[in-house]
């Protein structure tokens, strides 16, 4: 999953990219409204943490203009301000959570996975799909109960397929989810790496879609 990260404290920016790409999240970073309008409009993201306080402006002033043009994107704000008025202004402009400063910064991890998982259609953190399943909380793989050992990018990859099954993604749409925008892959890569993924967890689990994609499928029966 990528998340852009919109905050000017440098510092801030550093601590929370970090617990963030710990958690398997590639993080891209904006110092002010202006960069991450820019970004918003021309990358693809899965969410966006969005700072009040910034340097060129509002961040709800942005925040109300992205949901104006119909960017519908998850977005958790970052505050300092802890009045109830506040808040009522960040969910008026389109926020979908709210986190106040001081905070720890694994609450925003765990919220920003929250939102995302909504986003998709899944309440619960645990994400199934016949015997196949992902902790979103702890990125532990297991099939049949047992664990499944992945790695960073592999775990990435699977669960941005498990968020949106059943739906077949696009070799596309996976380059601009999973990997970092200064290092996307060509389509090799991607096919060597689900290739290493079906060896992991069944062939017949990841079907191509012939000239769409790949779809996650929760039974042997349903493969073409």
């Amino acid at each position: 999953m990528k998340c852009l990260l919109v905050e000017d404290d440098q510092a801030l920016a550093r601590e929370l990219g970090q617990i963030l790409e710990d958690g398997d999240w590639i993080v891209e970073h904006a110092p002010n409204g202006q960069e991450a309008d820019f970004l918003i409009r021309t990358e693809v993201y899965d969410a966006v943490i969005l700072d009040v306080g910034l340097p060129d402006g509002e961040g709800t002033r942005w925040l109300t203009a992205w949901r104006d043009d119909d960017i519908t994107l998850p977005v958790l704000i970052l505050t300092a301000r802890e009045r109830w008025s506040d808040k009522a202004a960040g969910f008026t402009a389109g926020a979908d959570d709210y986190v106040t400063k001081p905070f720890e910064p694994a609450e925003v991890l765990f919220r920003l996975r929250a939102l995302v998982r909504r986003s998709h259609g899944h309440a619960h953190p645990v994400l199934k799909l016949g015997e196949l399943s992902l902790d979103t909380h702890t990125q532990h793989v297991a099939l049949s109960g047992r664990p499944v050992s992945l790695t960073a990018q592999e775990t990435r990859l699977l669960s941005y397929l498990m968020h949106a099954a059943p739906r077949v993604v696009s070799r596309s749409e996976l380059a601009e989810h999973v990997y970092d925008r200064d290092h996307e892959p060509d389509s090799n890569v991607i096919d060597v790496q689900i290739s290493r993924l079906r060896r992991k967890l069944g062939a017949w689990r990841i079907a191509t879609q012939r000239g769409q994609g790949y779809r996650l499928l929760d039974a042997p029966q349903d493969a073409p």
